[in-house]
């Protein structure tokens, strides 16, 4: 089944978050998806499924991988559930809805719970469900959740208005201003920050169990058998140790992207920048993904051995990818939200600057120069979400960048310098295992430092 929520803020998370609690703690082996390029979610899911949570996103994969990915995972457990982004029928561009929940819900065959923010609502609700519901009727919406009610009274004006609509209510939740997931400039607060996060979970898990339908509920998460695809990924000759920097400043990452490393023959060693003062023994090539280094850069900065050694390696020729956050800890210096500057690793000649505005959206990226990761003129979909810029841009950036369906020029962004490649464009690699391929080539040929 697909949350789905009305708007971007309804509660799809929350209500996603109560119903994986709930069966977890009914002991159900629960497998999570989440649409689009969002990372922090995922970890939520993680948390309490002990699953990892995969993402769905046509435009950074295909439509075939989708239904690849989600056969796959949803063969290992009783149950999956599938949360949705933004608005239902909310995708790349305002013109269709590709890359929407609805897109989704279409290309898995999957029922839809509907989120509905009911306050400040009462007859009006109507409206909004059978505009939803017959907006687009290849879309199942199988039932709605009353979120936000406020009182048994509303309840009773919900419930009668939606009666004409014979759309089931499988959840209600009242107002619960006591359970709030914190979040800032990119989101919700990720989940190995937080320090009250279980007490929080085991709150949504009573609400999971007291507040949903589960007779109508579970026939709809129930997975249904699936045909397998075997994927086919031809894989180095020997193992390939390669440092993940994995920590509360760095945490950005697709699993499926750290599936595909194992599966080509990467050994895969998790190292912290934050508390580690030097790089694992006998790895042959780094990976740096996004997060949030501008919460921790005093932190990193302080660990200057870390540093050194980071810089030492990328000097050496050690093969290097570098995500967003990632290329920001490579720069020389990190300006925080309140202005104060902070030394990073120093690689590249340029300083990453907090500031408000949010730079966000698809991008098409034509590669400009050849990388440890890819070769000039291939061509890729990414990712980008930051609010940081760099005060000097590189004068042979990596990337010629395009939006998705649109007339707005973008600037040309990332560096390439000794076998390093970096840049804001979050990358996954599932249907495109070619240039991880590569780097682990690179890699393999690196002789040490």
């Amino acid at each position: 089944m697909i949350i789905a929520g009305e708007r971007s803020g309804v509660g799809k998370t929350t209500v996603t978050l109560a119903l994986l609690s709930a069966l977890q703690r009914r002991s159900q082996a629960v497998q999570s998806f989440k649409v689009g390029p969002d990372y922090i979610d995922p970890m939520f899911h993680r948390h309490v499924t002990k699953r990892a949570c995969r993402n769905l996103d046509p435009v950074l994969t295909s439509e075939a991988y989708v239904q690849q990915c989600f056969a796959q995972h949803s063969q290992t457990a009783d149950y999956a559930l599938i949360e949705g982004v933004m608005g239902l029928f909310d995708g790349a561009s305002g013109s269709d809805d590709f890359g929407s929940t609805a897109h989704i819900a279409r290309l898995l065959n999957l029922p839809v719970l509907l989120i509905l923010n009911c306050s400040s609502l009462a007859r009006s609700i109507a409206a909004i469900a059978h505009g939803y519901r017959s907006f687009d009727p290849r879309v199942n919406v199988a039932g709605v959740v009353l979120n936000r009610v406020g009182s048994d009274r509303h309840l009773e004006l919900l419930t009668a208005a939606l009666e004409p609509l014979n759309l089931p209510i499988l959840g209600v939740l009242r107002r619960q201003d006591e359970i709030t997931i914190p979040d800032r400039h990119l989101g919700l607060v990720p989940t190995a920050e937080l320090e009250n996060l279980n007490p929080l979970l085991d709150r949504l898990a009573d609400l999971g169990e007291t507040c949903f339908d589960w007779s109508q509920l579970l026939p709809l998460l129930k997975c249904q058998p699936l045909e397998k695809s075997e994927s086919k990924i031809q894989v180095l000759n020997s193992k390939v140790r390669v440092a993940i920097a994995y920590d509360s400043a760095f945490n950005f990452y697709y699993a499926d992207n750290l599936d595909l490393l194992e599966q080509l023959g990467a050994e895969l060693v998790y190292w912290s920048p934050l508390t580690d003062s030097a790089l694992p023994e006998r790895v042959r090539g780094l990976y740096f993904g996004g997060g949030f280094p501008e919460v921790f850069a005093a932190e990193l900065a302080a660990n200057q051995s870390a540093r050194q050694a980071v810089d030492a390696a990328i000097q050496s020729n050690m093969p290097t990818y570098a995500e967003c956050g990632g290329l920001m800890y490579l720069c020389e210096q990190i300006i925080d939200f309140a202005g104060q500057s902070h030394s990073m690793v120093g690689i590249l000649p340029t300083t990453a600057k907090m500031g408000k505005k949010l730079t966000l959206g698809y991008r098409q990226a034509t590669v400009m120069q050849n990388s440890p990761m890819m070769n000039k003129g291939d061509r890729v979909w990414g990712h980008e979400f930051h609010r940081s810029t760099l005060t000097h841009e590189s004068d042979q950036p990596l990337f010629n960048l395009e939006g998705y369906h649109s007339s707005i020029p973008l600037k040309s962004e990332g560096w390439q310098c000794y076998q390093l490649h970096a840049s804001y464009t979050h990358l996954h690699f599932g249907t495109q295992p070619e240039f991880l391929k590569r780097f682990l080539h690179q890699c393999s040929q690196f002789e040490g430092h």
